[in-house]
C-alpha cells in the first residue's frame, strides 16, 4: 500500500479519543471469532505492510505483535472496516491457540440462555434444516479449536500431532473403505465410510490450511461450464 492509500486508509476510520480503533480478529478458515484487540495508526500501518496482526496494548501502553513471543502468529488474509469506520475485521491464519490462555479463541466463557441446552439443541437443529450443509460449518470450527489446543487424547490431536503422512495415510484408507462399501453395495457401510473420508479430508484441509470455503468456491466456479474428454 502506498503512503497516499495508507493516508486515505487513516481517515477513514473514526479513531477514538485515545486514537485507538476495536479490531475483531477471525479465523479466515473456519470463521470463528478468536479475539478482540485494538490498534492505533501505527499498528495498523505496521498490519498492512508487514501482512501480521500488530496491536496497541491499552495496559502496557506499547505495541506488541501477536505471536511474537508465543509463537502463535497470525498472518493476515484480509482485513476490512464496517460502514461507519470505526471497527476493523482482520481475518487470519491463526498458527496455534488466539487466547493467552492457551484456547483457540477468547471467546469461551458461554453464557447460558433461557431455556438453556434444549433451546440450543433447538436452535442447531434449526439451523441445520435451513442449510444441509452446516453441520460441515460447525465441524471445521471444532477442527480448527483442536487444531489450536491439541486437547490430550483427541483423536483429532492424535492426527495433527504425527503430521500430514498420518492424515494423508487416513484419507487413503477411508478412500478404500468406500469403494469397498460401494462394491458391497451396502449403503448403510457406504454412508457411514462416506463420513469418516469427509472428517478425515475436513482435517487434512485445516492442516494445510486450506479454507472448505475455498473448495466450494472452486465447484462453483466450475459450474455450468462444459467438461472436457480426457480419454483417448
Amino acid at each position: 500500500m502506498t503512503t497516499g492509500n495508507m493516508n486515505e486508509l487513516k481517515a477513514a476510520i473514526k479513531w477514538s479519543e485515545d486514537g485507538l480503533v476495536p479490531a475483531i480478529v477471525q479465523d479466515a478458515q473456519s470463521k470463528e471469532v478468536l479475539m478482540l484487540a485494538y490498534m492505533n495508526e501505527e499498528s495498523l500501518g505496521l498490519s498492512v505492510s508487514t501482512g501480521s496482526t500488530w496491536f496497541w496494548s491499552r495496559s502496557r501502553g506499547e505495541l506488541w505483535n501477536k505471536g511474537a513471543t508465543s509463537g502463535h502468529t497470525q498472518r493476515i488474509a484480509s482485513m476490512s472496516y464496517d460502514c461507519d469506520g470505526d471497527t476493523l475485521l482482520v481475518r487470519v491464519e491463526q498458527q496455534g491457540p488466539a487466547c493467552h490462555t492457551g484456547r483457540y479463541s477468547c471467546f469461551y466463557n458461554d453464557i447460558e440462555l433461557q431455556g438453556g441446552a434444549e433451546q440450543a439443541a433447538q436452535t442447531a437443529d434449526e439451523e441445520i434444516a435451513k442449510d444441509r450443509f452446516a453441520v460441515l460449518g460447525k465441524l471445521e470450527e471444532i477442527i480448527a479449536q483442536r487444531h489450536a489446543e491439541r486437547p490430550a487424547g483427541a483423536y483429532t490431536t492424535y492426527l495433527f500431532d504425527k503430521g500430514v503422512d498420518k492424515i494423508l495415510k487416513k484419507v487413503g484408507e477411508e478412500s478404500a473403505e468406500v469403494i469397498i462399501a460401494a462394491k458391497n453395495q451396502d449403503n448403510d457401510e457406504l454412508r457411514s465410510e462416506a463420513s469418516d473420508l469427509l472428517f478425515h479430508l475436513m482435517v487434512l484441509l485445516r492442516d494445510r490450511g486450506l479454507p472448505l470455503d475455498d473448495i466450494m468456491g472452486e465447484l462453483a466456479s466450475r459450474h455450468g461450464k462444459p467438461t472436457t474428454n480426457k480419454m483417448r
